[in-house]
């Protein structure tokens, strides 16, 4: 079997602790789309999902379609490294992506949570991965409002902020947040440190460090209550405390350097091209996003994962096609040199890439 030219990446839904999914059933053609705990389908991943309880389901891990049928990712990387990632990435990073990739989609607000910067990882969790995070939203579900909570708008005391988890004070707790109102087509980061979380009815793309780091400070969301070992990492309650930024931050502040302002880049022919994700906010990982309304062409940059958004088109590598339409995913391994679009009204991507090396 020789590299090819590009990969469909399969459907690879990963349990949670919290329930949705069913947007992503809906894509996926079942004809009675529900909510469960599936409510994520992971893209792009060499990374082993973390759930308590589970340890013996092997999930997280993406698979790839080739001719020959399914093979999962860690495979195909360990076949084609240098063709896939490219040998500068593989040079720093190795056999690995350098990032995880995958929908969410919640049907009720996510647990308030906090993951790892790179300096805490390193010093308490022997990575010089943490998990900072790129989110791109795709849609809000009819009478949803749109929100996230990010960042501390009524920042506790560290002392105080313990107190409230120990006693589960969600109210409390929630009083330190103030809604962020989200809409299809926004952009923005979350900095390792940050406390957040996804509000209800939110369905989006979900760039972040290839990790499954997290600390949850409440337990009990949707009638499932957190196992001890799924809130803390298998830590104690000042090891999550350590790891938030009690950094006051308004709505303002946050939207105004937390949502990621569209670069214009070049591209050829009758498309659009902007950068959403770059060093501007982190080097952990890029997006892209393209509007292509009829053909135009695209030199490679390296490893990278196209998303349909909307529309539909198709895709041409060394004169092989393949068509494209909403919510299609496509691994486009580093050996290619450069992809043509077409599309007969207009084609919207989402394009995913590894840090810049």
């Amino acid at each position: 079997m020789n590299c090819a030219d590009f990969y469909r990446l399969a459907p690879n839904r990963v349990w949670r602790t919290y329930l949705g999914g069913a947007t992503l059933d809906a894509i996926s053609g079942k004809t009675d789309p529900a909510d469960s705990h599936f409510p994520e389908d992971w893209i792009l991943s060499a990374t082993r999902a973390v759930n308590a309880g589970r340890e013996s389901v092997e999930e997280g891990v993406s698979r790839v379609v080739t001719e020959s049928g399914e093979l999962l990712l860690t495979e195909l990387l360990d076949r084609f490294p240098e063709e896939i990632l490219g040998a500068a990435h593989l040079a720093k990073f190795g056999k690995r992506t350098g990032f995880l990739l995958k929908y969410l989609d919640s049907s009720i607000r996510l647990h308030l949570q906090c993951h790892p910067s790179i300096p805490f990882a390193r010093k308490y969790l022997n990575s010089e991965c943490g998990k900072s995070e790129g989110y791109y939203i795709l849609g809000v579900r009819p009478g949803c409002e749109g929100y996230i909570y990010l960042g501390f708008q009524t920042p506790p005391s560290p002392e105080e902020f313990r107190r409230m988890i120990a006693e589960q004070d969600i109210a409390a707790l929630l009083a330190c947040f103030e809604k962020i109102p989200v809409r299809p087509g926004d952009a923005f980061y979350v900095p390792g440190g940050f406390p957040h979380a996804i509000g209800e009815g939110v369905f989006m793309i979900e760039m972040m460090e290839p990790t499954d780091f997290a600390v949850r400070i409440e337990f009990e969301r949707g009638g499932y209550v957190l196992p001890e070992s799924a809130r803390f990492m298998n830590r104690g309650i000042d090891f999550a405390v350590s790891m938030f930024d009690f950094k006051r931050r308004s709505v303002e502040t946050i939207r105004r350097e937390q949502f990621a302002v569209p670069l214009p880049l070049p591209i050829e022919g009758a498309a659009e091209r902007w950068s959403l994700f770059d060093k501007r906010y982190t080097p952990c990982f890029r997006a892209e996003k393209l509007l292509v309304h009829g053909s135009a062409s695209l030199r490679q940059r390296g490893l990278h994962v196209l998303m349909v958004t909307n529309g539909s088109g198709e895709l041409e590598i060394n004169g092989k096609c393949c068509k494209l339409s909403a919510y299609d995913r496509i691994l486009i391994p580093a050996k290619t040199e450069e992809i043509r679009f077409y599309s007969g009204k207009q084609l919207e991507l989402i394009a995913a890439l590894p840090p810049e090396v």
